[in-house]
């Protein structure tokens, strides 16, 4: 082989690897575009008249991830399965975000902390990696971080809406999570680094309780309800 045959050679494989990665490209930006109408959505439960909207809010959001399930299998037809690290970066973001919105979703049902495994569900992808398009740890754990910066926006804006109830519950839950993610030996740079975020969360959701206490409005609302 010349070198001219080389490098033609070499170029073919080049324009292959752009032709991937722009079809790659362009499902993700639906993605991303389904992701901004979810936390479109979400967004409205900071109003003061959210919250008694949480239940039918997140009723259109359930139907939304069927969009973004349609679109994640669509995704998967654009690249050989075998090299889905060689590509993850280009997904990586919108799967982060996606884990997050399906985090806060699942915590605005339950208040509870949603699995790796109901978020790889709610997705329509996989948890275990030798089965094909899968939900890394880092990616579950990145949204999760993500959310818990949402709670605690949602704490202070619980309050601003006169329920005075849930910023205690979101601080129970944080301080849980701050717990667990303390047992976790992180050396993702970037996963460290939104980590570090959560402990300013913590600080925040404490100083809208200890406000909550001092004004004495959580027992009082705690009262009302029992009475």
């Amino acid at each position: 082989m010349s070198v001219t045959e080389m490098f033609s050679y070499i170029q073919g494989f080049l324009s292959a690897d752009q032709d991937v990665r722009e079809d790659i490209r362009k499902v993700v930006q639906t993605l991303e575009q389904t992701a901004r109408e979810i936390l479109t959505v979400l967004q409205s439960v900071h109003q003061p008249s959210g919250f008694k909207e949480i239940p039918s809010k997140c009723a259109k959001v359930r139907e939304l991830f069927c969009t973004v399930r349609t679109q994640i299998a669509d995704l998967k037809t654009k690249f050989p399965m075998e090299q889905y690290y060689r590509f993850h970066e280009h997904w990586r973001f919108v799967l982060q975000r996606l884990a997050f919105l399906a985090a806060f979703v699942v915590y605005l049902e339950s208040e509870a902390l949603v699995t790796r495994e109901e978020v790889a569900q709610i997705l329509g992808i996989e948890v275990v990696r030798e089965k094909g398009f899968h939900l890394d740890v880092e990616d579950y754990l990145a949204g999760v971080l993500i959310m818990a910066s949402e709670l605690s926006r949602l704490a202070v804006n619980s309050v601003t809406a006169g329920d005075y109830t849930r910023p205690l519950r979101i601080s129970n839950f944080i301080n849980e999570l701050d717990s667990g993610f303390r047992l976790l030996n992180l050396k993702n740079d970037p996963l460290r680094k939104r980590y570090d975020g959560l402990k300013y969360d913590v600080k925040k959701i404490e100083e809208v309780v200890y406000d909550l206490s001092i004004r004495g409005l959580a027992k009082e609302q705690e009262s009302a309800v029992e009475k």
